[in-house]
């Protein structure tokens, strides 16, 4: 994959994994994952392979792929228990970590706005007014996902 290149392929897993580990953390942080929200999470990793940051645009390609695939699979695997699953999730999402330190600025900065848009998307599908638009407590705690460590922009001042 383009952009992707100074990955191997298990570090490239360990980022599309990050997709619907963080669709179940921000689902069921209140302890209920609704249809609403995973549905609309597969809806949006297409979405995402044709709008958005061209540069990530085939990550999201190969995301939707199998998003649907990868998402019951993670759900099949993790505890019922809230707070055991969000221990797991958040564990798994903190390696993203070091696949983002290999990454170059341009790709690594978009990607993680995008995982932090992606969670907040999920977070507002189902909550608030007529289920709407507002984000639980639980989410809340999870929405900025704390786990992944911030990327900065670096602006190139030469160009």
């Amino acid at each position: 994959m383009l952009h992707f290149e100074r990955l191997n392929e298990k570090e490239l897993q360990v980022l599309i994994d990050a997709v619907a580990e963080i669709t179940v953390l921000i689902a069921g942080a209140d302890g209920k994952i609704d249809t609403e929200e995973t549905e609309w999470a597969e809806k949006l990793t297409k979405i995402r392979s044709y709008a958005g940051p061209e540069i990530l645009r085939e990550f999201y390609d190969r995301v939707g792929q199998q998003f649907n695939e990868d998402l019951v699979s993670l759900m099949e695997s993790l505890p019922d228990d809230t707070d055991q699953r969000n221990e797991i999730l958040s564990n798994k999402l903190s390696s993203v970590n070091r696949v983002f330190a290999k990454l170059e600025n341009n790709v690594a900065y978009p990607l993680y706005k995008s995982f932090l848009s992606f969670a907040e998307h999920i977070a507002k599908e189902s909550g608030g007014f007529l289920r709407m638009w507002s984000v639980s407590v639980e989410e809340k705690q999870w929405l900025s996902l704390p786990m992944i460590d911030e990327i900065v922009e670096i602006i190139d001042e030469e160009e």
